[in-house]
């Protein structure tokens, strides 16, 4: 695995626990006994605001990939000034070589995704498609990056990637997730609200809840339980 571990040091961790992010449970959680990955294929799940993003966006800053997205191991990065997670968090690292400059992979950032594949379509950046990204539905600017995008060593970090795709897209998805990581020296980490997703074979799912992380189950996270009750009743929830 490129990442075994993350753990939160100075400046953050001496932080009060009611200062952003260790205001959040999951964050304070990482804080207090470090993350520890088991596997190259890594889903985050939870509710709206538990935290997911914040995690991903604080592992893309400490391992190098530009924070408003995009691919890594590029010329140009972000301009901007890291974030108090991304500051402080320490990568215990299993494969050497993917920093800096080499810190390949990608980050696919909800807030920031038509933006970025809107600028590197317009660009003509190799790898984001033949076709401009407002000149194609939302769903099709995703596959277009991740077909093209996905295929080399490093770090992909996914943020709800999911959203614009059909059921039948998102599985290609995933497949082609599963097929990245076992020809390549790569390392997924996903978050999703999504029980299809967290469903990826041999993926470590960590949920994080109002608690903190809890490795689960895919059968015993709430996303799951509450699917699977809708879908036997509809109505039932309306």
């Amino acid at each position: 695995m490129i990442i075994e571990r993350v753990e939160v040091t100075s400046p953050l961790a001496d932080q009060d626990e009611s200062v952003w992010p260790l205001s959040i449970p999951a964050i304070r959680d990482v804080a207090e006994n470090g993350l520890d990955f088991t596997s190259d294929l890594v889903v985050l799940v939870g509710a709206n605001g538990i935290g997911k993003s914040t995690l991903l966006e604080g592992i893309a800053e400490a391992y190098g990939l530009d924070v408003r997205g995009g691919h890594g191991g590029r010329k140009y990065s972000s301009a901007l000034d890291k974030g108090p997670l991304g500051e402080s968090l320490r990568l215990h690292r299993g494969k050497s070589g993917f920093t800096g400059r080499k810190a390949t992979g990608f980050f696919l950032r909800a807030e920031t995704a038509h933006g970025m594949l809107s600028y590197m379509t317009e660009f003509n950046v190799a790898g984001y498609g033949d076709r401009k990204a407002d000149e194609v539905s939302h769903g099709e600017s995703y596959l277009q990056a991740i077909t093209g995008r996905f295929n080399e060593p490093g770090l992909y970090l996914l943020d709800e990637a999911e959203g614009p795709l059909s059921f039948h897209s998102t599985l290609a998805l995933l497949n082609h997730l599963r097929e990245l990581v076992s020809t390549q020296q790569a390392q997924v980490i996903y978050s999703t609200h999504s029980p299809l997703v967290a469903a990826l074979p041999g993926a470590q799912i960590l949920e994080l809840t109002e608690y903190g992380i809890e490795e689960q189950k895919w059968e015993d996270l709430e996303a799951v339980r509450l699917w699977q009750t809708f879908l036997r009743n509809p109505s039932r929830f309306f």
